[in-house]
C-alpha cells in the first residue's frame, strides 16, 4: 500500500492564537517572549519577520529592527489546550497521530477511506475545520513519508497546502536545494556548494561508501534523504527512551551568550513536548554541540531538569569552546533506560 502522511503545522502558532484572543494585536507586529536584558523570541508573526525579526532572536535585537514590535508574555495553558483541541481534530481521521511540539504533527492515513481515500482532500479538510473551529490558520504537506511531507507543509506557508505526489518524487528531489533538507544548515550547504553539490540532484551524484567515508552514518541519510527515501512510521515504536529538540543555525553561534540565549528558546521546545506527553520520570539531560567543523559532541548528566543545569552543561563543552557552533540539541533520558554514548538528533530530523 502507498503510504500517505500529512504533515500540520500551525503558522506562527503562539503569535497567531495572541491575535486571535486580543483583537488590538491584529495586523500589528507580534512575538511572544521576554522583555528582559538576556530574554529571546519564541516566535512572531509574519509582519514582524517582515521588519527581519525571527524565532529565538534576542529581544533588545528585536526591537531595534521593528521599534513597534509587540511583545506578549507566553500563555503556555491557552497554547496546550488549543494543541489538544487540534489533536482531537486530527484524533476524528485516524489514530495513527505523531506529534512533534504543540504545533505540529505527521497523521498517517494511508489506510483512510475519508474523501474516497484523497489524502489531499482530507488535508484541506482539516486546514478549514481548524481555521472553522479554532480561529487559527494551519499549512499542510501532503507526501509518501515524514520527510517530504514536512518539506511540502513549508512550501507554501502560510496558510496553504502543498503535494508531493508519488510519482513527482524523483522530480521533486532532483531540484530541491539541500539546505531545504532539515539538518544542513547554512554552513554545511556552503561546504557542501564548494564541493559543487547545491541540489539532492548533485548529491545524487555521490555514491553511498563516498558518503560514508565522508560522513559516517551520516552519509547513509544523506545518501537516502537525496533520494527522497524516508522509511520512518508515523507514531513511536514502543516506550520512548529519550526526547530531544534541537537546531542547525543559519549563521554560526560565536559567543557563549549567543549559546545561552539560544539553549533558552530550546528549553521552552523541550518544556513544551514534555508537557504535553504522559513520561516515566526522567534520568538525565543531554546536550548536543556540532561545532563548525562538523565534529559532534555529546554531554549528559544526572542532573534535575532546568535551564540553570542545560545552561552548566553548555560550559562543560570547555575543551572545543574556541570552536563556533552550527547546531544546538537539548535532551532528557528516560529512567530504567540504558544511555547511549551519543544523544542520536540527527540523522533522524
Amino acid at each position: 500500500m502507498q503510504r500517505k502522511i500529512i504533515h500540520i503545522d500551525c503558522d506562527c502558532y503562539y503569535a497567531a492564537l495572541e491575535e486571535r484572543d486580543f483583537a488590538e494585536l491584529r495586523g500589528k507586529p507580534v512575538a511572544v517572549g521576554g522583555t528582559g536584558p538576556r530574554s529571546v523570541l519564541a516566535t512572531c508573526n509574519y509582519i514582524a519577520r517582515q521588519y527581519g525579526v525571527r524565532s529565538a532572536m534576542p529581544s533588545s535585537m528585536a526591537l531595534a529592527r521593528c521599534p513597534g514590535l509587540i511583545i506578549r508574555p507566553a500563555r503556555f495553558e491557552v497554547y496546550r489546550s488549543v494543541s489538544q483541541q487540534i489533536r482531537a481534530i486530527l484524533n476524528q481521521y485516524t489514530d495513527k497521530i505523531e506529534p512533534l511540539s504543540l504545533d505540529e504533527a505527521y497523521i498517517d492515513v494511508s489506510d483512510s477511506s475519508w474523501f474516497s481515500g484523497s489524502a489531499t482532500l482530507l488535508a484541506e479538510h482539516i486546514r478549514q475545520q481548524i481555521y472553522q473551529q479554532l480561529g487559527i490558520r494551519v499549512s499542510a504537506g501532503v507526501a509518501p513519508n515524514k520527510y517530504l511531507a514536512k518539506i511540502a507543509s513549508d512550501w507554501n506557508k502560510p496558510n496553504g497546502l502543498f503535494v508531493v505526489e508519488p510519482s513527482s518524487v524523483p522530480g521533486f528531489v532532483m531540484d530541491l536545494p539541500v539546505q531545504r533538507v532539515s539538518g544542513i544548515g547554512q554552513k554545511f550547504a556552503e561546504k557542501l556548494a564548494a564541493m559543487g553539490i547545491k541540489t539532492c540532484g548533485d548529491l545524487q551524484k555521490w555514491s553511498l561508501p563516498r558518503l560514508v567515508q565522508l560522513y559516517g552514518k551520516s552519509g547513509v541519510w544523506l545518501y537516502q534523504r537525496a533520494r527522497g527515501i524516508d522509511e520512518r512510521d508515523v507514531g513511536r515504536q514502543g516506550a520512548a527512551k529519550s526526547m530531544t529538540v534541537e537546531h542547525t543555525y543559519e549563521t554560526n553561534l560565536e559567543t557563549l551568550q549567543q549559546s545561552e540565549q539560544e539553549v533558552q528558546a530550546l528549553y521552552r521546545k523541550l518544556s513544551d513536548r514534555l508537557s504535553d506527553k504522559t513520561t516515566p520520570p526522567l534520568k538525565s539531560i543531554l546536550l548536543k554541540v556540532r561545532y563548525a567543523d562538523f565534529k559532534t559532541q555529546t554531554i549528559e548528566r544526572n542532573w534535575a531538569l532546568s535551564i540553570a543545569n542545560f545552561q552548566r552543561l553548555l560550559r562543560v563543552k570547555a575543551p572545543r569552546s574556541e570552536q563556533s557552533i552550527r547546531l544546538l540539541g537539548l535532551g532528557v533520558r528516560f529512567a530504567n533506560e540504558t544511555p547511549a554514548s551519543q544523544l542520536s538528533l540527527w540523522p533522524n530530523d
